[in-house]
């Protein structure tokens, strides 16, 4: 059974902001602290310590074992370490690295520091109208972190996706797509190092959605309106992703594509 992608994290600033905007834009439902849950996925809001980049800042995987996580790490991938979290942290029981130096959290079902919407019994999720459907990370060498996914975790590459040079995994209700990064990709734009690159949600009407994002945008920080030369920029590498409809960003400039429900 392969891991489910069930975590997402965001730093920021001013994460009560960024709260308010996912349950408005998205509908989110309020868990415990500054974490919001979609149903299936659970995002925290981070508060920005010094030193720490802000943004999309890692993802979670929820595990039937870490034993036998850790054990597949050791004999096929000996230079990816793991260190165990505070547990007064909600999800992260556990943090990995995969080849490339992306940090995820790794969690099991039943471990002590499990709290809310992550301590949910397996099989209780259902995603609300208005959920995350991928998540987009961006690495030099595409081919050998996602082989590390799927050896690892168990993703299975969808067999709908386009063949344009990404790598399209699916824990069976989230995309994760590991793309490559090129850094001609930002000509014209602010060079994005490679990381997570976007997350991309799934709405029942995209006009819908469109119209309470103008309503939005004039009591948070404008979200539509007149871009510079850098933003276009980066939009148009946005664009690319093949499952979003409406590119755009949150109030902290976190990208989101938006594709409406088949």
């Amino acid at each position: 059974m392969p891991a489910k992608l069930k975590h997402m994290a965001i730093v920021s600033n001013d994460p009560e902001r960024l709260n308010g905007f996912y349950q408005a834009a998205f509908g989110m439902k309020p868990d415990r602290g500054l974490v919001l849950t979609d149903g299936y996925v659970g995002v925290n809001f981070n508060r920005r310590a010094p030193g720490r980049q802000a943004g999309l800042d890692h993802f979670g995987f929820e595990v039937e074992d870490v034993e036998e996580i850790f054990a597949r790490v050791r004999d096929d991938y000996p230079n990816v370490e793991w260190l165990k979290r505070p547990a007064n942290r909600p999800f992260a029981g556990i943090s990995m690295h995969d080849p490339a130096g992306n940090v995820f959290d790794l969690s099991q079902a039943g471990m002590e520091n499990r709290k809310g919407v992550y301590a949910e019994a397996p099989g209780a999720e259902q995603q609300l109208p208005r959920h995350i459907s991928h998540l987009v990370l961006r690495v030099v060498d595409p081919g050998l972190v996602a082989g590390f996914y799927q050896n690892i975790f168990g993703l299975r590459q969808d067999q709908n996706a386009p063949a344009d040079g990404n790598f399209y995994l699916t824990d069976g209700t989230v995309r994760f797509v590991i793309a490559p990064w090129k850094i001609g990709n930002y000509a014209g734009s602010g060079i994005e190092r490679p990381a997570l690159d976007h997350v991309g949600f799934e709405v029942e009407s995209l006009d819908a959605f469109q119209a309470e994002l103008q309503r939005l945008a004039s009591d948070l920080t404008p979200l539509v309106g007149r871009k510079n030369e850098e933003e276009e920029a980066r939009t148009r590498l946005l664009a690319t992703c093949p499952y979003g409809a409406l590119h755009t960003h949150d109030p902290d400039g976190v990208l989101i594509d938006v594709s409406q429900r088949a």
